[in-house]
């Protein structure tokens, strides 16, 4: 298998797209909403309710990413993918026949379909940036690409293919919710164990032909000083680069959670016509720039700069939310409306091709899945964050359903993400030795013997 994959790494990268088409589930939350939150209907979730089913997805997601990326480097790259696959497919399952109440669906979708996108999620980003040292932000971009456009297929699955899952499927009897759940899981435990096959590192000392790996510097490791996680820890990189995710990550992910609720509450006080089609396919397009911009953000910051590119894009994404209310949303602009949408899925789509390539570049090849699983954290406290600063505000406004309810979130979102890319702007690469211990040198600067390694040696 090895053999077969020094010739075709490629495949490694095929491999990766099937496992986040299934992944990316957890962004289609939002075709779900609406009738989740009907007032005359099954459910009858509050807003924040539904914000808390999504926000426990994605911070189980993230602690458990902690968790995978120690355990990968122990048992393997797809032992710990297809784990993953069996409980995000075992959760949509249980959560369709089980699913009937607000804490069956916080259980089964949020958490332990949660903990199963957790387990599987950083094993494409490892296997990746090992077998492409030399691209990392176009690899991170590739492999996870396929968890944007994943959301894409599953909206419109639900909502509108073939009449829309939703509307024509009633699994065991089930309502279409449920039944959607139970039709999804299935799905994607055949989608990660098919991509599981070949999830395979590269052989010990692999280096793409004509690469050349990070040389040691007195000024910065550049990569070429492999650190674990506890050492990254020490250092006040990583919580600038911590902070500047959680910020950026915020507005993506209150937008994904409210797309729905706030497109409806702001086209239709608008009169505009066909608003739940509109926002349907304002969803769509999200998802669909949400993959473009995993691919395009990490092929241009291997020509800019990862930190120059993160710069852009958090800077980019402010402007975008703060003029989302007043620029098209106040007017009525139904296509003024999927624009915003398709720019804020295109740079929250650049998070994470990005900052697994920074963690890569600052800290090292060789323990980027360990190093990324704490870096992802960051990404858990947005998703509570974010989902829950729409959801909150939404119900505070209690009958009123005109778009001025959702101004303060958007303005709360786009400042963070300026203040996301001020900190951006200070960050830079550890220099050698920092956050290392200083007993045991091996003679190189800042590669304490029996520790770390020079990159080369990954």
């Amino acid at each position: 298998m090895k053999g077969l994959l020094i010739r075709y790494r490629w495949l490694a990268v095929l491999g990766a797209v099937f496992i986040q088409l299934a992944l990316g589930a957890i962004y289609a939350w939002s075709v779900f909403t609406k009738l989740l939150t009907d007032a005359d209907g099954i459910y009858r979730f509050s807003a924040t309710q539904a914000a808390w089913v999504f926000s426990a997805g994605l911070a189980t997601f993230a602690i458990v990413m902690v968790l995978a990326g120690k355990w990968q480097a122990k048992a393997g790259p797809r032992v710990v993918s297809f784990t993953g696959g069996l409980l995000l497919g075992l959760g949509y399952v249980l959560g369709g026949l089980l699913g009937s109440t607000f804490w069956a669906q916080l259980i089964f979708i949020g958490m332990l379909g949660g903990a199963g996108i957790g387990l599987a999620y950083v094993v494409p980003i490892a296997v990746g940036v090992k077998w492409f040292p030399d691209r990392k932000g176009m690899i991170t971009g590739l492999a996870v690409a396929g968890f944007g456009f994943g959301a894409t297929i599953w909206v419109k699955l639900a909502g509108s293919w073939f009449g829309g899952l939703l509307n024509t499927t009633h699994v065991f009897g089930l309502p279409g919710v449920q039944s959607v759940f139970v039709i999804y899981g299935i799905a994607f435990f055949a989608l990660v164990a098919l991509g599981s096959l070949v999830m395979e590192n590269p052989p010990e000392g692999y280096a793409p032909k004509g690469w050349a790996p990070p040389q040691l510097s007195g000024k910065a490791t550049n990569g070429a000083v492999e650190y674990t996680a506890g050492m990254m820890l020490r250092t006040p990189q990583f919580y600038m680069l911590w902070s500047v995710f959680i910020f950026s990550a915020l507005a993506g992910l209150m937008v994904i959670y409210c797309i729905k609720l706030f497109g409806m509450d702001a086209l239709s006080f608008n009169g505009v016509a066909n608003a739940g089609v509109i926002t349907g396919t304002a969803m769509a397009w999200y998802a669909i720039f949400n993959g473009l911009g995993r691919i395009l953000w990490g092929t241009l910051s291997d020509r800019i700069g990862r930190k120059a590119a993160i710069i852009a894009m958090t800077t980019f994404q402010g402007l975008i939310m703060l003029g989302m209310y007043h620029g098209f949303i106040h007017f009525g602009m139904a296509t003024g409306f999927i624009f915003a949408a398709c720019v804020v899925g295109f740079n929250f789509g650049g998070n994470f091709a990005l900052f697994p390539a920074i963690t890569a570049d600052f800290f090292g090849n060789k323990g980027v899945g360990s190093n990324y699983g704490w870096m992802f954290t960051a990404y858990g406290i947005a998703g509570i964050v974010g989902p829950q600063l729409a959801g909150l505000f939404k119900d505070a406004a209690e009958f009123n359903t005109g778009p001025k309810v959702w101004m303060t979130p958007f303005i709360v979102a786009g400042a963070a993400c300026l203040v996301g890319a001020l900190i951006m702007s200070l960050a830079k690469a550890p220099k050698t030795g920092q956050g290392l211990p200083n007993e045991g040198r091996a003679g190189k600067p800042g590669v304490p013997e029996g520790k770390y390694q020079p990159a080369s040696a990954a």
